[in-house]
């Protein structure tokens, strides 16, 4: 099918696919997200933000954490996937040009959205300035370049490595081309300190992908999400499928790449640097 891209971002909201999409990161990355999140100062009262929304899972997370009283706003370019429940607006938002309140938000969350924003220091200092003093900034981002280094562990055969090896070199290389920052997950603590914010946290996590795992059931599923991009970027169908079996097979080991999760607050009775008081 023929879907609207965003610019700087590979994984369209109205793709068939993109609901799986949503499925396969929340099962992955749920639960580090919001371990993280349990560490800020979350209370009853408390208005949140949620950037790239997604499906809403850390949206809802966030609203049963802040209620009574407190809200969260979840916000998507393309939101249809983002379900409004009790304690959760969804607004349709491109963090990249739309405005934001300034000194609105107690804690403000996004995951895997920076990383692919060329705008993503802008963007950065957008979110800065939506917060409130001693407001809290929390951005979970990959580090691209730590699949150590693109070879599993373990695989069927050497041509089952070398097809996980290829499809994976290929997928850095169309995030690459579209503007993603590779490195980005590594660079966010020194960028949000750059911004402004003090009381840096950087979390870093690394899986164990096997064949069931709900990383590499992601990286199965990116094989028919961006099957359009690996084509155009030179792969074949019969090697996208080659990948995924790989992955599927029972002998299938790989590490992930690093998840960083790094926090940061605004400082209490102050503008951030870049920002108006």
């Amino acid at each position: 099918m023929t879907t609207t891209q965003v610019p700087g971002y590979v994984f369209d909201n109205e793709h068939a696919d993109a609901a799986e999409q949503h499925r396969c990161l929340a099962g992955a990355y749920d639960a580090f997200t919001t371990r993280r999140l349990s560490r800020l100062p979350l209370a009853p009262g408390s208005v949140c933000l949620e950037v790239g929304a997604g499906a809403g899972s850390v949206a809802r997370w966030l609203a049963e954490r802040v209620a009574p009283g407190g809200s969260v706003l979840a916000t998507d370019v393309k939101p249809q996937h983002t379900p409004s429940t009790p304690g959760v607006e969804v607004l349709t938002h491109d963090i990249t040009r739309d405005p934001l309140p300034e000194g609105a938000f107690d804690v403000i969350h996004a995951r895997l959205v920076l990383l692919h924003l060329p705008e993503r220091i802008d963007v950065l200092r957008r979110l800065v300035a939506a917060l409130r003093p001693g407001g809290w900034l929390q951005l979970d981002e990959f580090d691209e370049t730590t699949y150590g280094p693109l070879v599993p562990l373990g695989a069927s055969g050497d041509a089952a490595a070398a097809a996980y090896r290829s499809y994976l070199g290929a997928k850095l290389r169309l995030l690459e081309s579209a503007g993603a920052d590779l490195t980005w997950g590594r660079s966010a603590a020194t960028a949000m300190h750059r911004a402004g914010l003090v009381g840096i946290d950087a979390e870093p996590e690394v899986q164990q992908w096997r064949a069931h795992s709900p990383g590499t059931a992601l990286q199965v599923h990116n094989t028919r999400h961006l099957r359009d991009r690996f084509l155009a970027a030179g792969m074949t169908g019969e090697q996208l499928e080659e990948a995924a079996a790989a992955m599927r097979h029972p002998d299938f080991l790989a590490s992930s790449c690093l998840m960083y999760s790094t926090q940061g607050q605004r400082p209490a009775g102050e503008p951030a640097a870049g920002t108006s008081a």
